[in-house]
């Protein structure tokens, strides 16, 4: 059964998702504060998070995404009412895998909860140019898919995992042309199909930071209209 600490102070709301949740072999352990999340996780030994952006008495969950990142490095979903871009830019940035804004649908809850767990227990789907090759060259980037540890230029890249898993996934091919759906289906799974705007910020995301230092280095392309592809100029 699949374990989830879910933080969130809105009671009815996780009583509601872990009834329907339970019905999937899904088991939610919920905690309104990070005190509570923390000794859940210790007792729980969960698979996934998701993480409430707003709690009570001003904490945040950006708090718990630090803390994630540090201590327990496990898959999560953050769970806001913001519908600002920026909003859910910042939740990728600080690691999140996906994001839900309120109000959502059960299933739609249930999709994004399965594309995660999804991407987090079957890392190899994002690409393999060969069953025995688990590092790609790339001129200055180096891409270890056992370590998920990404370097350009000796510089460690800090990438979340969903933008470890698309930037395999273009780089196992250089030139070659994927389409959002493609992408969406191979590299991050099927449960995103139809959430192109999550991916569209996840590149954005990825830019940013390959090209860090370096507006000119332009790895990842966009061909408009189709998709994205990694550049063929270094191989």
């Amino acid at each position: 059964m699949l374990k989830i600490v879910w933080i969130e102070d809105e009671q009815q709301l996780l009583r509601e998702c872990a009834d329907f949740l339970s019905k999937e072999s899904v088991e939610v352990h919920g905690a309104s504060t990070l005190s509570e999340a923390e000794l859940l996780i210790s007792q729980v030994h969960p698979d996934l998070l998701l993480v409430d952006w707003m709690l009570p008495g001003g904490a945040s969950g950006i708090e718990i995404c630090k803390r994630n990142e540090r201590d327990w490095q496990l898959p999560f979903i953050m769970v806001t009412a913001k519908g600002d871009e920026f909003d859910k830019v910042l939740a990728l940035e600080l690691g999140a895998d996906d994001y839900l804004t309120k109000p959502f649908g059960l299933r739609e809850l249930s999709a994004r909860i399965k594309a995660v767990m999804r991407r987090a227990n079957k890392p190899e789907e994002a690409g393999q140019p060969s069953q025995n090759e688990s590092v790609i060259h790339r001129g200055p980037l180096m891409l270890d898919q056992l370590r998920f540890a990404a370097v350009l230029d000796e510089r460690r890249l800090d990438l979340t995992r969903t933008e470890f898993l698309l930037l395999w996934k273009l780089a196992a091919y250089p030139g070659r042309v994927f389409t959002r759906t493609h992408l969406m289906d191979k590299a991050l799974g099927d449960g995103f199909l139809g959430y192109e705007r999550t991916l569209d910020s996840h590149i954005r995301n990825l830019r940013r930071k390959l090209e860090a230092g370096d507006e000119k280095l332009e790895l990842i392309q966009t061909v408009y209209g189709v998709g994205y592809r990694f550049t063929e100029e270094i191989k």
